[in-house]
């Protein structure tokens, strides 16, 4: 794919100048997006990709497309789902393909609609904020095993490993199982991305098989005992007569630890980095630690996890004077629209007291993440603990490394040092 990438740096470049207008496969794209999307909003806002989808950069454009029912989340609507990576030689759905297919976050109404409200009735925002003491418990140990050292990797020794420890411990999964979990977790997220090689499919389809065996085992279980855990809650999960089917249940699981874990690894790691180049705004939280929720907002829009969203037309839609006809996919660029002047005075700058902040980090409308409030309580914990534990952290290189994901943007680590305790 990164050859692909940069032999179409030609087709899409600009004439007035050698960069290309999109292409995030390109390691300077990757390292600052921010620059190119600027670029974009003014030269071309609706842009026609070489990847044969359209790019949408501002955030008025955005929010008109989240929010139009004429553009599908479907991801059986995407142009490979129908060829042999998502399917078997009978011409049926793969494993992958058979779970993503139950997946929420690609459903369109009246699927979702149902599927979401009977989620929303297990997880729910008092379940996450009882979390609190047990989140707080758990960042405090990860600091400590550190804390004499004086250096460690946000990333491996905190970011990545929370969340998963967090929704193991809502959806009552044992201890000793949780390590698999995460391998797991860091698979299937691969499948959000929807640039994937052949290669790529193939594994995830070895690798769902084993997860939703594992998890089928596990609902078995609480069908015969529940507890107090949110699997049972699931599974108890009723509306009238209408409840989860154990496909839905496999699926939902899944998806909590696919997108639930990834994004919030990312958003910790992203936010943390972003306070240490901005250490007035990190000086300013940490003599306040009250302004911790306007300062994960921020974080959210000045460097969001998911920097796109995608859809496809199913009809013929007319924006800003260009017509995307039924069928073509549209990446939404969150990580644009946030820094979309007409919405956010001074976008590149982080101000930790930013009112009005109507980011799109967590989706919008009716596929707004069902999980946003479990992300920002985590972040919310894990920087303030980091920031007031540590007050004179530092970012430990000047050589940072991004994953070479497309939907999703984090560092593959974050090496940080700070006078041991």
């Amino acid at each position: 794919m990164e050859s692909v990438a940069h032999s179409s740096v030609a087709a899409i470049s600009n004439g007035n100048s050698q960069k290309p207008l999109f292409n995030p496969f390109l390691a300077e794209f990757r390292n600052n997006p921010y620059q190119y999307y600027e670029r974009l909003r003014s030269q071309d806002p609706i842009h026609f990709s070489f990847m044969g989808v359209w790019v949408i950069t501002r955030y008025a454009d955005a929010i008109a497309i989240l929010r139009d029912p004429r553009f599908s989340v479907d991801m059986r609507r995407w142009g490979n789902y129908q060829d042999i990576r998502f399917r078997e030689t009978q011409g049926e759905l793969g494993p992958l393909g058979r779970i993503t297919s139950k997946w929420m976050l690609f459903m369109d109404p009246p699927d979702h609609t149902r599927l979401q409200r009977l989620a929303s009735k297990a997880f729910t925002p008092q379940i996450v904020e009882n979390l609190r003491p047990y989140i707080q418990e758990v960042v405090n140990a990860k600091l400590d095993q550190v804390a004499s050292v004086g250096k460690f990797d946000v990333v491996a020794d905190l970011a990545h490993p929370l969340p998963v420890v967090v929704i193991a411990q809502m959806l009552g999964i044992p201890p000793e199982d949780r390590d698999q979990l995460q391998k797991w977790s860091d698979d299937v997220v691969l499948c959000l991305d929807p640039m994937m090689s052949i290669d790529v499919f193939e594994h995830l389809n070895r690798v769902v098989v084993d997860l939703a065996e594992y998890f089928h085992n596990l609902i078995s279980q609480r069908r015969q005992q529940r507890q107090n855990d949110l699997l049972s809650a699931l599974i108890a999960a009723r509306d009238d007569q209408d409840k989860l089917t154990e496909e839905e249940l496999l699926g939902t699981c899944i998806l909590l630890f696919a997108a639930g874990h990834e994004t919030t690894v990312k958003l910790i790691s992203n936010g943390v980095l972003a306070l240490l180049r901005h250490p007035e705004q990190m000086a300013k939280l940490q003599q306040a630690p009250i302004l911790i929720e306007s300062a994960v907002e921020e974080l959210l829009r000045y460097d969001s996890p998911v920097q796109l969203t995608v859809r496809t037309a199913i009809e013929d839609v007319e924006i800003g004077g260009k017509t995307i006809r039924k069928g073509q996919q549209v990446f939404v660029c969150m990580g644009s629209a946030h820094r979309d002047p007409v919405q956010f005075p001074y976008p590149d700058q982080l101000d930790i007291t930013r009112q009005n902040n109507r980011h799109l980090a967590f989706s919008y409308g009716i596929h707004a993440c069902l999980g946003n409030v479990l992300a920002r309580v985590q972040t919310q914990i894990a920087i303030n603990t980091l920031i007031q534990r540590f007050p004179d952290l530092q970012l430990a290189t000047d050589q940072l490394e991004w994953h070479k994901k497309i939907i999703l943007r984090g560092l593959k680590s974050l090496p940080v040092s700070f006078t041991p305790i």
